[in-house]
């Protein structure tokens, strides 16, 4: 993968920095960060030098000092915005895991799912293959890095969760792996990174915050919650999705990657939430905030997304009615 095209002036800086040249560092707008797609590609970019990092770009930019203080300067904002989009949050209950689950249960943000389940065309559908590319074709990569921050049985727990999704030990049971199969099959580009350019702000978002949470260590109990509900809402939604792309003939190796979540997903939603959150929150009380923050920031965020999809699709029925 090479250095993607910039969407403004601050993804252009990252994107000459990386290259070796000299440029005059930007400034962020006042506005949102969360949806601006410049600030979210250029974090997306300095993100990515710690896992596949750039063809076009030398290894060891990775630890260059002005796109380190650059992420931290954007970190700091999503933070705040995240926070005040989602305060009050609930007071910690005495069944933590419970809790956790429950709150996956009272979701009430739009159902993409069901759309594309019920009403969604081959193009929409294509649409959100290419979208969800973003997250899927790196799936549990952040969470690794939350392994080493981790201790016990919430340690062990973590390790048996990631093993399931990086296929078992056999490479195609790997979930990144059928993901990209799936998405040759409905043809489009299985190339790691292919749609950064296309994809939205909030979509890229919604992979940012994984990545900020699992590379600050302080975010470990936040990556965990927002692991147990991504997993906690995730069975349902492929069921639909699979039944959607059968409705409307795509080729059977494209809803397989979503058949191995529905009930690979069940599981790991226990694992995440009981034996990963649960057992954090009674070994470590100070952190049962944080875990129900990030649990909070996963809805919030796959929400907005959600909502982003159906609301240009409407747009784009009505330009074509």
């Amino acid at each position: 993968m090479r250095v993607p095209k910039q969407r403004g002036p601050v993804s252009g800086w990252v994107s000459a920095v990386m290259r070796g040249r000299n440029a005059e560092v930007p400034t962020l707008s006042a506005g949102s960060v969360i949806g601006d797609a410049d600030v979210q590609l250029a974090l997306w970019m300095i993100y990515e030098l710690h896992y596949r990092g750039f063809d076009d770009v030398p290894d060891d930019v990775e630890w260059v000092l002005s796109l380190i203080q650059l992420r931290r300067e954007i970190e700091v904002r999503f933070e705040a915005e995240l926070r005040a989009a989602m305060a009050p949050l609930p007071t910690v209950a005495d069944d933590l895991g419970q809790q956790i689950l429950d709150i996956a249960d009272a979701d009430g943000g739009p159902s993409l799912a069901l759309f594309l389940q019920r009403e969604a065309d081959a193009g929409q559908m294509c649409d959100y293959l290419r979208e969800r590319s973003i997250t899927q074709l790196k799936e549990s990569d952040p969470h690794s890095f939350v392994l080493g921050r981790l201790e016990g049985l919430a340690k062990v727990a973590l390790a048996e969760l990631q093993y399931d999704e990086y296929g078992g030990g056999r490479l195609e049971r790997l979930h990144a792996w059928l993901y990209a199969q799936a998405l040759r099959a409905a043809g489009l580009d299985p190339t790691y990174g292919a749609y950064i350019e296309q994809v939205s702000a909030v979509t890229l978002a919604t992979a940012n915050v994984m990545s900020m949470f699992a590379m600050n260590r302080r975010f470990r109990a936040a990556s965990m919650g927002h692991l147990a509900v991504f997993e906690a809402t995730s069975s349902v939604p492929c069921r639909r999705i699979a039944s959607g792309l059968g409705r409307l003939g795509f080729p059977r190796e494209v809803a397989a990657y979503f058949e191995e979540h529905i009930e690979a997903d069940a599981v790991h939603e226990q694992l995440a939430a009981r034996d990963i959150c649960a057992t954090m929150a009674a070994e470590q009380p100070h952190l049962a905030p944080d875990i129900l923050f990030g649990a909070a920031t996963c809805l919030y965020l796959e929400g907005l997304a959600a909502a982003d999809l159906l609301a240009r699709w409407r747009v784009e029925e009505r330009m074509a009615s």
